[in-house]
């Protein structure tokens, strides 16, 4: 397919130099580039396919990257990419050592700030905009905020702020009426009350013009439009916080967005204009079922995704969604939680299935974890799914709302350890650090799917928080047993007897240290529990191993092997720990098992570092 204005666009000034009838040419052949590019790549598709004529019309109007185009829930910023000129660049998108499927500050100057997670625009913009004010520099300053971001707590804090900050900024809502999962919410219902008011706002700025020769007259309408726009449009809410509030208008007329753009940027103060778009707008497939096409894998773009096809191992997400319901069933004080991930956890069947036990609560994932703690305040037993990288967020809360009480929450948190082409704002790297610091937890991992099962029955029936921890994709392919058994509490399990090294393994990684172990006629353990930890086993193995070797998907300061090297301390022992694990560096994109190479946390790799420490003793 070629695209003869696009390919003429390596920057937002070669977009400027265009004519303004040519910019729906750029739009579709953009909008056809995006679907040929990310077919053949994998990617997030529908998201941006809603975000085409908007990011046109921000790089046209506006001077980037002097003026700031601070973007939200980044996967909606591969058109910007493409204008930015990464282009060429998008036939390696999200793999190793090509560019990152989200804004990422070291790889383009137009990438003002680095973004993965939700909710922070307005924050950053805010910042921006009153240092520039500081400075004396003249710049606009715009967020673009969607995708169900406004429902998080941090976007009304930094609204809250930057009402009454005196900054000049724009506040951009990209409402598409979707996060991932379907949106909730008041907010949500508030938002999407009204489609259209362009006849309101030429009304209100013409009745304005009018009553000015009359200040007591414009003071007086002015106090009964907010009363009637309580009633029928959306922006009193932002108004209240000090805003200008514009809109709403499509977001994929450039006739309307232009202008209205153009007109913004001559306006002081703090302004909020209210976009509608279309998540997955010009690919009908994608329009049609736009959750399906939020993410997706290879695809011939003229079929579409093909599901149903294969025979591919069980996810850790499907053990965790049959479990759950399984559970459900032989439980009535059993509820799931999720912040807006219904798809990505593995709740859709629960969500049909138990719909009054089902509680997906947004973006707000420090709500969500306290949410919890109030339902098991009053006897009920909750289930909190969420991303491992999602947790970070919530941490206040995980200690003192849950782990401080001890309440007994279940965390079952997906995407453990290198989730590959979604890079280091969603590797879920951190979590055993943080969360085995935290006392009265209990923390689990397992080693396959059937000990998934065994784990999240265990964390169920125990009377305290846990957390269970599981990895992205599929394992070994062990089916688990339909029962719902449970696991000796803090007792690890002996593979393998070997001599003189003992591998110490953590969940996802027991089958590269089993492999290993082969390799190097070594002890292998699947630890399970990351804490407790199984202290005589430790202690057996140090007595009769010269090393101990703690192997894990984990931050390496910090982890499960710092704390194993802790515990011989104490005890004076003389076996050596030699601790596997991340290291100390934002691992970047690519796919999990070649990252895991790269790292030596394959089976080579492990077999390699081994003999290197045995060769050469501290």
């Amino acid at each position: 397919m070629t695209y003869p204005l696009l390919q003429t666009i390596d920057r937002p000034a070669d977009l400027r130099a265009l004519e303004r009838k040519q910019l729906d040419q750029v739009a579709g052949e953009l909008r056809d580039f995006l679907i040929e590019s990310v077919s053949g790549t994998g990617g997030h598709l529908s998201s941006n396919l809603g975000t085409v004529e908007l990011t046109i019309a921000l790089h046209y109007v506006f001077n980037t990257p002097d003026d700031r185009l601070v973007w939200d829930v980044g996967h909606q910023c591969y058109p910007h990419k493409v204008l930015t000129g990464r282009r060429t660049g998008m036939n390696k998108l999200r793999m190793r050592h090509g560019i990152a499927g989200f804004p990422k500050r070291c790889e383009s100057e137009y990438d003002t700030f680095g973004v993965g997670h939700s909710s922070t625009s307005i924050s950053a913009a805010l910042g921006m905009a009153l240092a520039a004010k500081q400075k004396g520099e003249a710049r606009q300053v715009i967020a673009v905020i969607g995708d169900g971001a406004m429902s998080a707590g941090m976007a009304f804090e930094a609204l809250n702020n930057a009402g009454v900050a005196d900054a000049d900024m724009l506040v951009i809502l990209n409402d598409n009426e979707m996060s991932i999962s379907p949106p909730v919410g008041a907010l949500n219902n508030i938002l999407t009350r009204l489609t259209s008011s362009k006849t309101f706002n030429a009304a209100r700025s013409a009745g304005r013009h009018m009553l000015g020769f009359a200040p007591p007259l414009l003071e007086l309408a002015r106090r009964a439009e907010e009363h009637v726009k309580g009633m029928i449009a959306p922006g009193t809410l932002f108004e209240e916080f000090g805003f200008h509030y514009y809109g709403p208008i499509d977001g994929h007329d450039l006739d309307a967005l232009i202008p209205t753009l153009e007109n913004l940027k001559g306006i002081k103060g703090p302004k909020f204009l209210h976009v509608i778009t279309k998540k997955g707008q010009g690919y009908k497939l994608a329009e049609s079922d736009p959750i399906l096409y939020h993410g997706v894998g290879k695809f011939a773009p003229g079929e579409g995704i093909q599901s149903g096809k294969g025979g591919g191992k069980l996810t850790y997400t499907q053990v965790f969604g049959d479990w759950l319901c399984d559970q459900a069933r032989a439980d009535q004080r059993l509820v799931a939680i999720t912040p807006a991930m219904r798809e990505g956890s593995g709740l859709v069947r629960f969500a049909q299935e138990f719909p009054g036990r089902y509680y997906d609560v947004g973006i707000a994932e420090q709500h969500a974890v306290t949410f919890a703690a109030g339902l098991a305040c009053e006897g009920l037993k909750p289930v909190v799914a969420i991303y491992s990288t999602f947790l970070q967020r919530a941490y206040d809360q995980l200690i003192h709302d849950v782990a401080l009480q001890k309440l007994p929450v279940v965390f079952a948190i997906d995407r453990g350890g290198l989730v590959g082409a979604d890079g280091p704002t969603h590797h879920g790297s951190f979590d055993l650090s943080f969360a085995a610091c935290i006392p009265n937890l209990t923390i689990m991992a397992p080693a396959d799917e059937a000990e998934c099962r065994r784990m999240l029955s265990t964390a169920f029936a125990h009377d305290g928080p846990t957390l269970v921890r599981y990895p992205r994709g599929g394992g070994t392919g062990k089916l688990p047993s339909p029962e719902l058994d449970t696991l000796p509490l803090g007792k690890g399990e002996v593979l393998r007897r070997g001599n003189r090294v003992a591998l110490l393994a953590f969940g996802s990684l027991v089958p590269a240290a089993l492999a290993a172990g082969e390799a190097l006629d070594a002890t292998v353990v699947n630890m399970r529990f990351i804490k407790p930890l199984d202290n005589a086993l430790i202690g057996e193995l140090a007595g009769n191993h010269s090393l101990l070797v703690s192997i894990e998907e984990n931050a390496v300061i910090g982890g499960a092997g710092s704390e194993i090297e802790r515990l011989l301390g104490e005890r004076g022992s003389n076996a050596a720990v030699l601790r596997l694990g991340l290291p100390d560096q934002f691992v970047d994109h690519g796919e999990q098992g070649q990252l895991l190479a790269e790292l030596g946390l394959d089976k080579e790799g492990i077999v390699r570092r081994v003999r290197e420490r045995l060769d050469n003793p501290l």
